[in-house]
């Protein structure tokens, strides 16, 4: 035990900075001009925190073990955020809610059933037919059409998953990623799947995470494993949506690896960026090739440096896929997704300004993971 955590005078000085701060603090009454919203599942404007409190303090520890220390005492970036709170999740129809519907419900303010996403709890489950009439809009399309905002999505899983896909998509079905993944039915009453609507629904600048193969057909080789069948295009109706993409919009730029996306980024002509660095959801930032693929944070950086260009201000999207790691009971691979995380919103903080920027930390549910027993502080939380 630290000898200078035995003194009271320790505590107490900790405790009157804290009171300090916080009498001095001031609302910003403000128009925030540009939204960053962090989903983990120096001031801004706001800070708002809401996360998964089991995941938050083993993240802690973590960090803390990471640099040498003893791990419970060290603060998370989101710790100096001023204002804090916590969520009551659930779909329409379940208790417990995924990952679809809630997007709908802090995306769009509007709570929907389990698995759809961009609509209200009047269309249900994969069937096609309650779609039409049912949509409702994101925040992120808000700020692309109303505000005239660039706007982005980064994220370390597929760009078709669920939580981004709340900022653009209306889909009864959170696994229609490619038409390959629909059912006759579908396809004959006019629904599309996910894929087609990020190129079409909403002009994104930024698109940046993995899920390279919902988007070219099938038979189409992957840039990175050419010699996997199993990682190539799926698409069935021969479209190769991001030549499409690319083909509508001037100024933009495709990717696939860590190199290009920080050369694209580098290049002032760039107004547009889509970078896909694996066929289907990204690797784990504890396994990943530093080489090839790049970090949140990283990608997060190069977003935000496309996005500043419109002077109007931005909207951005950052996903991890801590969420991921807990359903696989991988704590180790969770948790270091958490401390990326972590990492990333403390870079953003130092990226933009923090009387223009408003920024949103959260979580769409929490998780069954725990951890407990009495053991010594310093024990590695593994």
């Amino acid at each position: 035990v630290p000898a200078e955590e035995e003194k009271p005078s320790f505590w107490n000085k900790q405790a009157a900075a804290a009171i300090e701060a916080a009498f001095k603090m001031q609302p910003r009454i403000s128009q925030a001009k540009n939204l960053i919203l962090f989903l983990g599942d120096g001031q801004r404007v706001t800070k708002i925190f809401l996360f998964g409190i089991p995941t938050s303090t083993a993240t802690r520890i973590l960090k803390g073990q990471e640099q040498g220390k003893l791990g419970p005492e060290t603060p998370l970036a989101l710790d100096a955020f001023p204002y804090v709170a916590l969520s009551k999740t659930y779909n329409v129809d379940r208790q417990a809610p995924d990952s679809a519907g809630t997007a709908t419900a802090y995306l769009c303010g509007v709570k929907g059933n389990h698995q759809t996403v961009g609509l209200s709890a009047a269309a249900r489950f994969s069937q096609c037919n309650t779609t039409v009439g049912n949509e409702v809009i994101s925040v992120l399309e808000r700020a692309r059409k109303a505000g005239r905002k660039a706007v982005g999505i980064v994220t370390t899983t597929r760009v078709q998953h669920a939580s981004p896909s709340g900022t653009y998509a209306h889909v009864v079905n959170r696994n229609w990623y490619a038409d390959a993944n629909m059912p006759t039915d579908a396809h004959l009453q006019g629904c599309k799947d996910i894929a087609w609507q990020l190129v079409h629904n909403v002009d994104i600048n930024v698109i940046l995470g993995g899920g390279r193969k919902y988007m070219t057909p099938r038979g189409t080789p992957d840039p990175e494993y050419p010699t996997y069948s199993t990682e190539g295009g799926i698409r069935n109706d021969k479209k190769n949506l991001i030549n499409l993409w690319l083909e509508a919009r001037p100024g933009a730029r495709y990717v696939w690896n860590r190199t290009e996306m920080l050369a694209a980024a580098a290049d002032p002509s760039v107004n547009y960026l889509m970078g896909l660095f694996e066929p289907a959801d990204m690797k784990y930032n504890l396994v990943r090739n530093t080489t090839t693929d790049p970090s949140l944070t990283e990608m997060m950086e190069v977003a935000i440096t496309i996005l500043s260009k419109n002077p109007n201000g931005f909207y951005l999207f950052v996903e991890d896929k801590i969420d991921h790691g807990h359903h696989e009971g991988a704590a180790h691979k969770a948790l270091t997704e958490a401390v990326e995380f972590d990492r990333a919103i403390k870079r953003a903080g130092v990226l933009t300004d923090e009387a223009q920027t408003l920024t949103v930390v959260t979580a769409d549910h929490s998780h069954v993971f725990s951890f407990g027993g009495y053991t010594l502080r310093g024990s590695s939380i593994f």
